[in-house]
């Protein structure tokens, strides 16, 4: 697939936001959920403000001289503001987490927005736009990012903007104020579905389920090298009465799994549980609704515990010692299953 290449489900967002290309904004804002491809939409995006052809109508032409640049990663006129380590354009867009991977930064500093700054007051090598994709945008801390608004304030000419966000609430409201935010939908199942089918997924509604929806990060999920991991994490999990605390948290420490990754399992597996004694319905793991069932009628006892873990995945990514996080969280569940209700 082109790097201007949309995916299935983006046609008709892009054909909408290309209705009046005329008027498009300085600053353009997509959001939308993690792994539905806005980083590509935003490539696009990027690529067609850079077009030299005299025909490019509402599509890159992919053939011009700043098509060519643009899809080699060497355009004079575009400039990426990512975290340090250069990855955060795909983290979350259904990129394959590294379980050893060295930790990096995942801040756009001040720092990085005054270099950027010296490439927006230049003018344009191609006498067109200079564009700036920002991704994701909530990285920006408070610092970056009231400088970066100076730039959006006060936008040089030809000066084009286009922030990617997997959590906008997070960015400063003044900042969102000067874009335009552009929604990017969710694929429905079926078209999620028939997309992973062609790209070779067995079982695509179980990896969409597995993902919250995100077709991207089903895509990877069907082929993570930790699935045993989670898939013992959940017998773990759905079988309280065994769970042997320290020996799990040793075996998850072994194996070097990325705690804000444990963390999002823990969360997805609370959340079916209240889900399904309150409404009957599991979203995550489907393929766990026998255990979940079993433990459903003591899911009373979570509220407090999923406020636990939304506090762990905030310091997720902190230098603390793994294995007894793990195993203060794991304690935690014990007890707060245990609130609700002595074991069956």
């Amino acid at each position: 697939m082109s790097a201007f290449e949309l995916y299935p489900w983006q046609h008709e967002a892009w054909a909408q936001l290309m209705h009046d290309p005329a008027r498009l904004p300085h600053a353009l804002l997509l959001t939308g959920e993690p792994g539905i491809g806005k980083r590509r939409f935003a490539d696009r995006l990027a690529a067609w403000f850079l077009c030299e052809a005299a025909d490019r109508s509402t599509a890159p032409c992919g053939g011009c001289d700043g098509c060519r640049w643009q899809l080699a990663g060497n355009h004079p006129d575009f400039r990426l503001l990512s975290p340090d380590d250069g990855e955060a354009d795909e983290s979350e867009e259904g990129a394959k987490p590294d379980t050893k991977a060295k930790k990096k930064s995942a801040i756009i500093n001040v720092e990085n927005v005054r270099e950027l700054t010296d490439f927006v007051q230049l003018t344009s090598h191609r006498a067109g736009s200079r564009v700036t994709l920002v991704c994701p945008a909530e990285a920006m801390n408070t610092a970056a990012a009231n400088a970066f608004l100076k730039t959006l304030e006060e936008p040089p000419q030809g000066a084009r903007f286009i922030l990617v966000s997997h959590h906008w609430r997070r960015l400063l409201p003044t900042v969102r104020s000067r874009c335009r935010v552009f929604a990017l939908p969710q694929p429905d199942l079926a078209a999620a579905s028939q997309w992973l089918a062609e790209q070779g997924v067995v079982d695509p509604a179980l990896h969409l389920a597995h993902t919250g929806g995100s077709p991207l990060a089903a895509l990877e999920d069907a082929s993570a090298e930790w699935l045993p991991l989670r898939a013992s994490l959940l017998e773990h999990l759905g079988n309280p009465g065994a769970l042997d605390v320290l020996a799990v948290a040793a075996e998850f420490d072994r194996a070097k799994v990325e705690m804000a990754l444990l963390v999002e399992w823990l969360q997805k597996w609370v959340h079916d549980l209240v889900s399904l004694g309150l409404t009957g319905k599991v979203r995550y793991y489907p393929d766990c609704r026998e255990a979940l069932s079993r433990l459903a009628p003591r899911a009373a006892g979570m509220t407090a515990y999923a406020e636990r873990l939304f506090d762990a995945k905030k310091l997720a990514h902190h230098p603390l010692n793994a294995r007894l996080v793990i195993e203060s969280l794991l304690f935690d569940y014990l007890a707060a299953l245990k609130s609700a209700g002595s074991p069956r």
